[in-house]
């Protein structure tokens, strides 16, 4: 087995979490399983012989007979419309989202990868009112929140499911909700294609062979990133105003790679390292 070079980002981080040092102050993450990473602790680009056989393989201690695959059991019809706290109904979740993005929300503000119309964010079963609570008849209500990358705001909207219309508008700056699959998307995009994103292309070339080119090639985590004084470089300072992210990248049926020291920038669309 040939010895790489560490010069690469290319710490493989094993296990189901990573333990993010230093200063910055961020959203806590837990990273999904590890389900085809290398858990042996090899830098990317070492093979590592697979183990195979045994009871839950069907290998030779389960005497070499075949498991039945898991059979999944298609849900029940869901009606569309929910009643009082029961979740959102898919029908419900794409009305709602079709009322709250307004043609004047539409045409004034702008998405992650700078399309028009703001970044959708996620929908959630709003909370009564204090005078409605224990209420069989009580609203049901939907807040629909957006991120406008024009002028960083997150808009929240509630809409009324028995009315079909928008009840409340919000907008906040400095707040930074968890991160879209989209954001962690456009944000590894930004990654590949600046000169920082060197080392995470060599180190799916070590692991892989082949060339990194689009986030589509990489399963993501992420975390938004928020400034700390004097703690990265001047051009980090606006993350927390910005909308910033940390990547935790992982080479498909691979390993994890270290990606910790890079902080991508969405708002700005740069990508900087953390100082040591």
């Amino acid at each position: 087995m040939r010895n790489i070079v560490h010069r690469h980002l290319g710490k493989v981080v094993a296990g189901t979490a990573i333990a993010v040092a230093g200063t910055a102050v961020m959203i806590g993450i837990t990273l999904p399983g590890t389900a085809g990473a290398d858990d042996t602790g090899t830098r990317a680009g070492q093979s590592v012989p697979q183990e195979t056989g045994g009871p839950a393989g069907g290998g030779p201690a389960s005497g070499g007979r075949a498991v039945a695959p898991g059979v999944v059991e298609e849900a029940p019809a869901e009606g569309q419309k929910g009643e009082g706290r029961d979740p959102l109904t898919d029908d419900e979740l794409k009305r709602v989202e079709k009322i709250a993005l307004s043609r004047q929300l539409f045409q004034s503000s702008e998405s992650v990868d700078g399309d028009r119309g703001p970044q959708p964010l996620g929908v959630d079963l709003a909370e009564p009112e204090s005078d409605e609570v224990g209420k069989p008849d009580a609203p049901r209500r939907a807040d629909v929140t957006f991120y406008d990358y024009r002028d960083d705001t997150l808009v929240t909207r509630t809409v009324d499911l028995g009315t079909g219309k928008v009840v409340s508008t919000g907008t906040q700056h400095g707040v930074q909700p968890p991160l879209s699959r989209a954001e962690k998307a456009e944000a590894a995009a930004l990654l590949i294609a600046d000169p920082l994103g060197a080392d995470l292309k060599a180190d799916y070339k070590d692991a892989t062979g082949k060339a990194l080119t689009s986030a589509d090639q990489l399963q993501l985590s992420g975390a938004v990133y928020r400034a700390a004084p004097g703690a990265q470089p001047a051009a980090l300072d606006r993350c927390g105003e910005h909308r910033c992210v940390r990547l935790f990248p992982k080479i498909k049926n691979g390993p994890w790679v270290d990606a910790r020291s890079l902080v991508i920038d969405l708002s700005a669309r740069k990508v900087a390292r953390l100082g040591r």
